[in-house]
Protein backbone atom coordinates (compact mmCIF):
# COMPACT_ATOMS: atom_id res chain seq x y z
CA UNK A 1 0.00 0.00 0.00
CA UNK A 2 1.10 3.35 -1.05
CA UNK A 3 2.20 5.91 1.64
CA UNK A 4 0.50 9.59 1.78
CA UNK A 5 3.07 11.79 -0.10
CA UNK A 6 3.71 15.70 1.13
CA UNK A 7 4.36 18.68 -1.31
CA UNK A 8 7.36 18.91 -3.04
CA UNK A 9 8.33 22.15 -2.28
CA UNK A 10 9.15 21.00 1.29
CA UNK A 11 12.06 22.70 2.55
CA UNK A 12 15.10 20.49 2.67
CA UNK A 13 16.50 19.84 6.28
CA UNK A 14 18.95 17.20 5.59
CA UNK A 15 21.36 17.32 2.45
CA UNK A 16 24.69 14.87 2.05
CA UNK A 17 27.23 14.06 -0.73
CA UNK A 18 29.48 11.66 -1.00
CA UNK A 19 31.76 10.12 -4.20
CA UNK A 20 32.19 6.67 -4.33
CA UNK A 21 35.21 5.34 -6.26
CA UNK A 22 32.42 2.69 -8.97
CA UNK A 23 29.94 3.12 -11.36
CA UNK A 24 26.43 4.21 -10.53
CA UNK A 25 25.51 0.93 -11.70
CA UNK A 26 27.32 -0.74 -9.04
CA UNK A 27 25.71 2.03 -6.34
CA UNK A 28 22.51 1.34 -7.59
CA UNK A 29 22.55 -1.94 -6.43
CA UNK A 30 23.78 -1.13 -2.97
CA UNK A 31 20.69 0.53 -2.66
CA UNK A 32 18.39 -1.52 -3.88
CA UNK A 33 19.53 -5.16 -3.34
CA UNK A 34 18.82 -6.32 0.29
CA UNK A 35 21.83 -8.49 0.55
CA UNK A 36 23.52 -5.46 -0.65
CA UNK A 37 21.90 -2.99 1.58
CA UNK A 38 22.38 -5.06 4.83
CA UNK A 39 25.97 -4.76 3.97
CA UNK A 40 26.39 -0.79 5.04
CA UNK A 41 22.44 -0.61 6.71
CA UNK A 42 20.28 -2.45 8.76
CA UNK A 43 20.52 -5.97 9.61
CA UNK A 44 17.37 -7.32 7.51
CA UNK A 45 15.59 -5.26 3.97
CA UNK A 46 12.97 -5.99 2.11
CA UNK A 47 12.10 -4.10 -1.13
CA UNK A 48 9.91 -3.95 -3.89
CA UNK A 49 11.31 -1.53 -6.43
CA UNK A 50 8.18 -0.27 -7.64
CA UNK A 51 6.55 2.64 -7.15
CA UNK A 52 4.03 2.02 -3.94
CA UNK A 53 6.17 -1.25 -3.41
CA UNK A 54 7.21 -1.56 0.25
CA UNK A 55 10.25 -0.67 1.73
CA UNK A 56 11.22 -1.78 5.04
CA UNK A 57 14.83 -2.18 7.30
CA UNK A 58 15.21 -3.63 10.47
CA UNK A 59 18.76 -2.64 12.36
CA UNK A 60 20.78 -3.86 14.64
CA UNK A 61 19.20 -2.18 17.54
CA UNK A 62 15.48 -3.60 16.95
CA UNK A 63 14.46 -0.04 15.19
CA UNK A 64 12.70 -0.65 12.07
CA UNK A 65 12.34 1.81 9.22
CA UNK A 66 9.06 1.89 7.15
CA UNK A 67 8.53 3.60 3.35
CA UNK A 68 7.26 3.22 -0.25
CA UNK A 69 9.14 3.36 -3.21
CA UNK A 70 8.07 6.97 -4.40
CA UNK A 71 10.39 6.96 -7.85
CA UNK A 72 12.39 4.69 -9.19
CA UNK A 73 15.00 5.83 -12.51
CA UNK A 74 17.59 2.98 -12.64
CA UNK A 75 20.89 4.00 -11.87
CA UNK A 76 20.55 7.45 -11.06
CA UNK A 77 17.69 8.16 -8.80
CA UNK A 78 15.32 6.45 -6.09
CA UNK A 79 13.16 7.95 -3.88
CA UNK A 80 11.12 6.70 -1.03
CA UNK A 81 9.31 8.03 2.16
CA UNK A 82 10.75 6.87 5.52
CA UNK A 83 9.20 6.36 9.10
CA UNK A 84 9.90 4.34 12.11
CA UNK A 85 7.55 1.79 12.62
CA UNK A 86 7.60 2.41 16.57
CA UNK A 87 4.73 4.17 17.42
CA UNK A 88 6.91 6.21 20.24
CA UNK A 89 9.08 7.89 17.20
CA UNK A 90 8.25 11.29 16.12
CA UNK A 91 9.14 10.20 11.96
CA UNK A 92 5.79 8.03 11.43
CA UNK A 93 5.93 6.16 8.42
CA UNK A 94 5.25 8.10 5.25
CA UNK A 95 5.67 11.17 6.95
CA UNK A 96 9.70 12.05 5.28
CA UNK A 97 10.87 11.30 2.10
CA UNK A 98 14.59 10.75 0.85
CA UNK A 99 15.83 11.36 -2.14
CA UNK A 100 18.57 9.62 -3.44
CA UNK A 101 20.54 11.05 -6.72
CA UNK A 102 23.44 9.36 -8.29
CA UNK A 103 25.64 11.05 -11.02
CA UNK A 104 28.96 10.53 -13.08
CA UNK A 105 31.88 11.94 -11.89
CA UNK A 106 35.41 12.04 -12.48
CA UNK A 107 36.27 10.16 -9.39
CA UNK A 108 33.28 7.40 -9.57
CA UNK A 109 29.76 8.04 -8.44
CA UNK A 110 28.32 11.37 -6.81
CA UNK A 111 25.23 10.41 -3.83
CA UNK A 112 23.50 13.30 -3.24
CA UNK A 113 21.28 12.64 -0.25
CA UNK A 114 18.16 14.80 0.39
CA UNK A 115 15.80 14.23 3.47
CA UNK A 116 13.21 16.15 3.25
CA UNK A 117 9.86 16.92 5.81
CA UNK A 118 11.83 16.35 9.52
CA UNK A 119 11.37 18.80 12.02
CA UNK A 120 14.66 20.51 12.97
CA UNK A 121 15.36 18.13 15.99
CA UNK A 122 14.41 15.41 13.80
CA UNK A 123 16.71 16.67 11.02
CA UNK A 124 19.73 16.73 13.06
CA UNK A 125 19.85 12.69 14.61
CA UNK A 126 18.86 12.06 11.01
CA UNK A 127 21.91 14.24 9.56
CA UNK A 128 24.13 12.30 12.03
CA UNK A 129 22.71 8.70 11.11
CA UNK A 130 22.89 9.22 7.93
CA UNK A 131 26.99 10.61 8.02
CA UNK A 132 27.26 7.10 9.51
CA UNK A 133 25.89 5.12 7.13
CA UNK A 134 27.36 6.63 3.74
CA UNK A 135 30.55 6.36 5.33
CA UNK A 136 29.65 2.43 5.62
CA UNK A 137 28.06 2.33 1.93
CA UNK A 138 31.57 3.87 0.72
CA UNK A 139 33.12 0.91 2.75
CA UNK A 140 31.08 -1.65 1.43
CA UNK A 141 31.22 -0.55 -2.22
CA UNK A 142 34.87 -0.79 -1.80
Amino acid sequence: MAEPEAPVDTPVLVEREIVIAAPPDVVWVCWTDPARLVKWMGRTAAIELVPGGPIRVEYANGAVMLGAIVEVDAPRRLVFTWGWEDPDEAVRPGASRVEVDLDVVPDGTRVALRHLRLSATEAAGHAEGWDYFLGRLADAVA
